[in-house]
């Protein structure tokens, strides 16, 4: 009797136990189920020295397109949602630039958005400036077309001779992007 005893109560624990762990499953919780994360990278890294500069022919100093497909990618381009887009301007050297210009382009060449820079000359604060793309920003489809950046400088009419080092302009931009996995 005292074995029946046992044998009944550990199976009334074990079935309250058994009925008090269980949940009811939701397997639609897929679908409530939001993925955005967020990647960072660099996008441009442009360094010019003084020498450089001075030996420039024109006004326009530089003048370069870069390839950069990997915002028109499908997997990108279709899933981004909202990114900023964050520039620094370092200027050491003694010229002044009147036009640092950032182009996005798209596949056939034509602009999409433009970025301009007026840098003084040194000794200047690096410039840093951050722009929207998405909700409450810049059209998110300029993302997602572009193909490629042109990125030109003009300077002033004199030449530099700074007392640093190694004086140079330095253009850096990286990108932050939230991207919908699902």
């Amino acid at each position: 009797m005292k074995s029946f005893r046992t044998y009944l109560i550990t199976s009334l624990v074990l079935v309250f136990l058994l009925n008090s762990c269980m949940e009811e499953q939701n397997f639609d919780q897929y679908e409530d189920l939001r993925l955005r994360p967020t990647y960072e990278a660099s996008i441009l890294y442009i360094e010019a020295s003084e020498r450089a500069i001075d030996a420039a022919s024109s006004a326009t100093f530089f003048s370069r397109d870069f390839n950069f497909d990997a915002f028109s990618e499908s997997v990108f381009s279709e899933r981004v949602r909202s990114g900023i887009i964050t520039y620094e301007v370092e200027n050491t050297t003694n010229q002044e630039f009147d036009e640092i210009l950032v182009e996005f382009l798209d596949e056939a060449g034509n602009v999409l958005y433009t970025e301009s820079f007026y840098v003084p000359p040194a000794p200047t604060a690096v410039l840093q400036r951050e722009i929207t793309f998405g909700p409450g920003g810049e059209n998110i489809d300029i993302i997602r077309n572009t193909s490629s950046f042109r990125v030109s400088a003009t300077i002033g009419a004199d030449s530099s001779t700074s007392t640093l080092s190694d004086p140079k302009i330095t253009l850096k931009s990286s990108g932050k992007f939230t991207v919908a996995l699902k």
